[in-house]
């Protein structure tokens, strides 16, 4: 079995997200060094309550914890050959479950990274999903009103960044070209467009001061968020880990990097199943299921160990 774990973005955090490994002891290091940067706050009972889901600092960490609560359980289990890939905010998280950062590097950098993002974003500002048509066409209609393409999804599914006023008209100009969805989301940082490149630059600043780990024989293989290629020098790998915030994400690109690398099984770890929904498109032939879908831990790690 070739397993290729999928890191969650922000968008799908919910009060149950921590239920599968509230209670495990491989994940009690990674809620404990989250409270620091929650004021004090466990993770656990933050989101139980609600509190904070949605906002993008307290989000990307929630988001991170997630992903290396999660992952703390799975490697205990040893599953073998595996790649790991994140999208937006689960390309830093993506470095700690690769075992070049630890937990709370991880975390504090997930802060700083949103910190960064919010010093950076103006009033205003939004991103929109719109699925249906071309690239070539997605481009001009972005062009023409001020939007910057901020993810590729797929060959026709694509988020865009830019004025909230500007993305609405461009969602009903996508609408009147055919696409099937052209919504502005409910998101105000125009997050992986130049309209970010400050906070990369303050991100980038950030990472060349921590502390990097030589990863164990057993890590899963890293693939850059940004464009699908393995991280084998750490010093690329981090240029464009801060590059993502303000350059556009080629997730397609990350799913036929998992394809070529043989992964037959998927696993997506973190809140929601937004990319175990793009990898089923994506990677037809490989058994995918996101951990949120799972009733306990051991079913997933006997999903796991049946590959």
């Amino acid at each position: 079995m070739t397993l290729a774990i999928l890191l969650s973005g922000q968008g799908g955090q919910h009060p149950a997200m921590f239920d599968l490994t509230a209670d495990r002891p491989e994940s009690a290091p990674v809620f404990e060094a989250a409270k620091p940067l929650l004021g004090g706050r466990d993770p656990r009972d933050l989101a139980k309550a609600g509190e904070g889901l949605h906002g993008n600092r307290s989000g990307q960490i929630l988001c991170c914890v997630s992903a290396l609560a999660g992952w703390s359980v799975i490697a205990a289990a040893k599953p073998g050959r595996a790649i790991v890939a994140g999208y937006s905010i689960g390309d830093l998280a993506a470095w700690g479950v690769a075992g070049r950062f630890d937990p709370a590097t991880v975390l504090r950098l997930a802060a700083a990274r949103a910190e960064a993002m919010d010093a950076a974003s103006g009033e205003g500002f939004a991103l929109a999903g719109i699925r249906g048509i071309g690239l070539q066409a997605l481009t001009g209609l972005a062009r023409s009103h001020d939007g910057h393409l901020a993810i590729r999804n797929a060959p026709d599914s694509f988020v865009v960044g830019g004025r909230r006023d500007a993305l609405e008209r461009l969602c009903c100009a996508a609408t009147e070209r055919g696409a099937q969805r052209a919504v502005v989301l409910p998101v105000a940082t125009p997050s992986h467009t130049p309209l970010l490149a400050v906070a990369s630059a303050r991100f980038r600043d950030l990472l060349a001061a921590v502390e990097l780990h030589r990863p164990p024989p057993s890590a899963p293989r890293l693939l850059s968020g940004l464009d699908g290629a393995p991280v084998f020098d750490a010093r690329t790998g981090l240029d464009k880990l801060a590059r993502q915030i303000s350059e556009t994400i080629d997730w397609a690109a990350c799913l036929e990097a998992c394809g070529e690398y043989g992964a037959d099984h998927v696993l997506e770890l973190g809140p929601g199943h937004a990319l175990a929904t793009m990898a089923q498109a994506a990677l037809p032939a490989a058994r995918v299921h996101a951990f949120d879908a799972f009733r306990t831990v051991d079913g997933v790690l006997d999903w796991i160990g049946r590959g």
